[in-house]
């Protein structure tokens, strides 16, 4: 006789609400992620009333240098219409924010028929971050201004930084290991109290150590060096290409011979360079 079949009991299929939420989640996971990439993204382009925003109201900086760097590629396209924030681009350039100053210089070169920008700039070379007068200088080239040569020269060269305070150093980074402008080298510990950072000035690599690892230093004393980044000399280069004098070659010519860190891109670049120089200083040198 047949045994009759066991009722078993279908599985409940899942209620709508709850697959609803398992699909929901990840998707506003990914759109809130998106939305924050795309809000912080600088090649996201901005309409006339952001700019006008954001280069007001600087009280959330990457906005501000959102603005700042759209500005620029606007204006290296050619577009005039940018020439109502100029007064906004002039008032940053007196920033008490750094980053600001920095950008502005970059933005204030891509114009170089502005009277009002050559002035500015002019006066940044006195700046008491060594990158905005980097900045300036290499903006004045666009001018056709050798004010920042001195600068410009400087970019070719290792920078010093120096003890913030009088204590016991302790190295965070060691010769070789590349840095970013902000990075910290070393901690100094008074003889109380929290320790304090020593910040790289530029960016670079650590070139090496004028104190040991554990000494007593005093505020103000110099530690050490970092070597001039890659980008930072080929953009110096570039600029003497254009207006660089007999007063620059020593600089220059050390890239020529390569070597240790020294990249084809820039051993080229410094070629070119030393011989644009050379042809300038034969020509003030013919006889009329």
């Amino acid at each position: 006789m047949p045994q009759p079949t066991p009722n078993v009991p279908l599985p409940t299929p899942p209620k709508r609400h709850a697959t609803t939420s398992i699909l929901v989640v990840p998707f506003l996971f990914v759109l809130v992620t998106f939305l924050f990439w795309y809000q912080t993204w600088f090649g996201r382009r901005l309409s006339n009333r952001e700019m006008q925003q954001y280069l007001t109201n600087t009280s959330v900086p990457h906005k501000t240098q959102h603005a700042l760097a759209q500005m620029a590629d606007r204006m290296a396209r050619g577009d005039t219409q940018v020439r109502r924030w100029y007064p906004q681009v002039l008032t940053l350039s007196r920033s008490q924010e750094p980053l600001f100053r920095l950008t502005a210089a970059w933005v204030m070169g891509q114009d170089a028929t502005s009277d009002a920008f050559h002035t500015a700039l002019l006066g940044m070379l006195l700046d008491p971050d060594v990158r905005v007068e980097w900045n300036a200088a290499l903006a004045l080239v666009r001018f056709k201004d050798a004010s920042g040569d001195s600068q410009l020269r400087q970019m070719l060269s290792s920078y010093p930084f120096s003890a913030t305070e009088s204590g016991v150093v302790t190295f965070k980074l060691k010769p070789r290991e590349t840095c970013r402008a902000g990075a910290v080298l070393a901690h100094i510990q008074p003889g109380r109290g929290a320790p304090f950072e020593v910040r790289s000035p530029v960016d670079g690599t650590l070139e090496g150590w004028d104190v040991q690892d554990g000494d007593a230093v005093a505020g103000g004393q110099p530690l050490g060096h970092v070597s001039p980044g890659e980008n930072q000399v080929w953009e110096a280069l570039r600029a003497l290409y254009m207006l660089g004098g007999a007063q620059d070659l020593e600089a220059v010519e050390k890239f020529t011979r390569g070597g240790e860190g020294v990249s084809p891109r820039v051993k080229q670049q410094a070629e070119i360079t030393a011989r644009a120089i050379h042809n300038r200083m034969d020509k003030k040198e013919a006889p009329a």
